[in-house]
This record gives C-alpha cells, structure tokens and sequence, in this order.
C-alpha cells in the first residue's frame, strides 16, 4: 500500500479523553436544546445554533484524532493546518452557538443552580474570572502563546512529548475560546459589554503577531525546526518547502479569519446604522435621549 494512502487510512487515534470530553459537550447541548423547547424557547433552541456548535466540535475531532494529528509530526504544514483549526475556525464556531445557556439546561438542575451562583453579581468565582478574563489579558494570553509555542524549542519539544503537545493545544485551544469570546460577545456577560467599534479594532489587533510570525517563517533562509529534518518524509516535499507552506498558511488564512471577523461586525455595525428608528424633529428636540438604539445584528451581537 502506498504509503500516503496508508497514513490517511490507518492513523486515526482514537483518544478516549478526547472522546469523552466532546461527547459530554455534545450531550449537554443536545440536552439543553430539547429541555428549551419543551419551554419554548425558540430562540437559544434554534437549529442553526446546533448545527454550529456541533459543527465546532466535529472541527475538533478532526483537528485532534484525525491523521492531521498524526502527519503533523511529519511535516510543518500539517501542523499549521491543526493549529489553524484549534484557534481560528472551531472557537468562533462553537462561541457564535452562544452555547453556555444552552448547556446550563442540560445539566441537572442541583449543578444549574450551583453554576448560577458561581456567576451571579458578587460571587467570588466570578470576579477571579473576571479578573483574569479581561480584553487585555486575554489578548495577552493569544499574542503569548503564538510567539512563545513558535520558538524552535519550545516547538521541539511538542513533536517530543505527547504531554508537551497536548498542553500547547490546550492553551491555544483555551486562549482562542476566550479571546473569541469577547469579539462574539458570547455569555457568560462578566464584562463591560465591548461596542461593535471595540470589538472591530480587537479582533484585527492579533494580525499583526500572526502575520509576522508566518512571514519570518516563510522566508526563512534555513530550517527552523530540527525535529523536520530528522523525521522520514512521505511525498517529494522537501524541508524547505514545508516550512515555507506552513508559514504561509499561518500569514495569509491564520490572519483572514480574524479580517473576516471584523469584517462581519463592521457589515453588522452598517446594518444596525441602517436600521436605526428615526426620530421625529419634534421628538427629537425634546427628548434627544430617545434616539432609537441600533437594532441587534445576529451572531455578533451581544443577547439582550
């Protein structure tokens, strides 16, 4: 059998954490959104809204038990692939689900109401969340774990240790949920609501660091990371062409889905102008405050 063909076929990994672990994020929703409707619940209930998050998770699944896991310590690209479908296309999927609400309905009702008073106003819970949670941290926290886990020893030593791998995917994984979570404004609400405007400009600010990142790695002039050249190769790619493909693809789609991102919110933010109630002259000169909110716009947009 050749021996591309035999890697996509045989290297699935079948990881019983993983398992488990979307599987209960899958049950929860999928149990949430039946008890919702049974109330009446229209709206969080949505088939769109499971469509997404499911779809979030099945991204996941891939990303971490497919042969993508496995090529990756063969060649770059791979890697970037993976890296491209943990932190910039599941978290946004699963985020613009609004998924907590819903998953709040499927767990019994003792862990709901414990979980609400882990959250509500004044809960010690919820201001260390808030704390360690906030815009700036979290862009921190993106911009950190993208340079650091780049660097040729720290990158090293993932394709060493499967311990060590896991836990870069956890924090890329992590980080992006987080930072997701502020530019889709996703509950739980724990912060001063960001304006479309804010959020715009915060999706757009992690560019720049993923775009230089994959530009210093396409032109490259020598092999950054050693565990590439001493690996077997599949195909007639060499080193080189690797890392440049790889770099590549962390410059140019890594930084489109944050563009497109901002691009959304600014086609929301022309919606919400367009759709904003005028007021009447008179109206308007006696009570100005009571010019007409923008409307919401969608997945973007904060719930009421």
């Amino acid at each position: 059998m050749d021996p591309t063909l035999s890697v996509l076929l045989l290297s699935w990994a079948w990881r019983p954490e993983i398992m488990l672990t979307l599987g209960v994020a899958a049950a929860l929703h999928l149990a949430g959104r039946r008890r919702l409707k049974q109330r009446g619940s229209t709206h969080l209930a949505s088939p769109w809204r499971s469509l997404t998050y499911l779809t979030g998770l099945a991204i996941l699944w891939v990303a971490l038990m497919s042969p993508i896991d496995v090529l990756s310590g063969q060649f770059f690209y791979m890697h970037m692939i993976q890296h491209l479908m943990l932190v910039m296309i599941a978290p946004p999927l699963l985020l613009i689900a609004d998924p907590m609400p819903i998953m709040l309905w499927g767990l019994p009702s003792v862990l709901r109401l414990e979980v609400g008073r882990w959250l509500k106003p004044g809960a010690g819970f919820r201001r260390v969340l808030r704390s360690l949670t906030t815009p700036g941290l979290v862009w921190l926290y993106t911009v950190v774990a993208l340079v650091a886990w780049h660097e040729p020893i720290a990158y090293n030593a993932t394709l060493e240790s499967e311990l060590i791998h896991d836990l870069e995917h956890l924090t890329f994984f992590g980080s992006a949920m987080l930072f997701w979570w502020h530019v889709v404004g996703a509950a739980p609400h724990i912060h001063r609501r960001l304006s479309r405007g804010v959020r715009i400009g915060y999706a757009l600010s992690v560019v720049p660091a993923t775009a230089l990142t994959g530009i210093a790695i396409s032109f490259s002039g020598k092999p950054i990371y050693r565990h590439y050249t001493t690996v077997p190769r599949l195909g007639k790619m060499t080193v080189m062409q690797d890392q440049m493909l790889g770099g590549v693809l962390m410059w140019i789609p890594g930084s489109m889905m944050y563009i497109i991102a901002a691009l959304v919110l600014i086609a929301r933010l022309i919606q919400a102008e367009d759709q904003r109630v005028p007021v009447p002259a008179e109206a308007a000169t006696k009570a100005p405050s009571l010019e007409g909110d923008a409307v919401p716009g969608g997945a973007f947009e904060e719930p009421a």
